[in-house]
């Protein structure tokens, strides 16, 4: 099933998500939101889907970020980025550790603001810890692009948006950003989460 996106200036996405029980995770309430999730996000398509975006208002975020996504991105974009495939996972009541300083800047989307995108400083490293789809612990240590996105998908269950640490000259559409690395020769594919 493919859930409706809620949109900034929805108030859900500007609240605190709350925590979830093992037995709440292990539920068939739960197990059946992620699978709409996963749906929800792979349709639209993005790299990560936080659970306020969908309306519910609980610590829950997908993430995947398939090769496919990364056909139009040159070589040398995929290791400045440190990017390469994530497999499909699911984080819940995560605590997020940044590693590094946030002071690495690319360009972010998200599905939750559509047509936009803008440069956002983030850690190049995190820790996170959180539990699975199964209720079970979970540490994950990451960097570049899935430190990024891992970065992003809390922010939302924090009731925070990328407009919140963007630096604001440049945002920009989706299209004129297209439109201006095509015009350098150089392919750009930003992802949205």
């Amino acid at each position: 099933m493919i859930l409706k996106i809620c949109e900034v200036g929805n108030p859900v996405l500007r609240k605190v998500a709350r925590s979830l029980s093992t037995d709440e995770i292990r539920g068939k309430d739960i197990q059946d939101l992620i699978g709409y999730m996963r749906d929800t996000m792979r349709d639209a398509p993005g790299v990560g889907l936080a659970a306020p975006q969908i309306g519910e208002s609980l610590q829950i975020a997908v993430i995947e970020d398939k090769a496919d996504y990364q056909k139009t991105l040159t070589a040398e974009q995929l290791s400045e980025r440190q990017r390469g495939p994530v497999d499909f996972h699911v984080i819940i009541n995560p605590q997020i550790e940044l590693l590094a300083p946030a002071d690495l800047s690319f360009h972010e989307g998200c599905l939750s603001i559509p047509r936009l995108m803008a440069m956002v400083p983030r850690s190049r490293s995190v820790r996170v810890t959180c539990l699975d789809e199964h209720g079970e612990q979970r540490v994950i240590e990451a960097e570049g692009w899935y430190a990024r996105i891992l970065q992003h998908e809390i922010d939302h269950l924090q009731g925070r948006l990328y407009t919140d640490t963007m630096q604001p000259e440049t945002l920009t559409t989706i299209e004129n950003h297209q439109r201006q690395t095509s015009a350098s020769n150089r392919p750009s594919h930003p992802e949205k989460s």
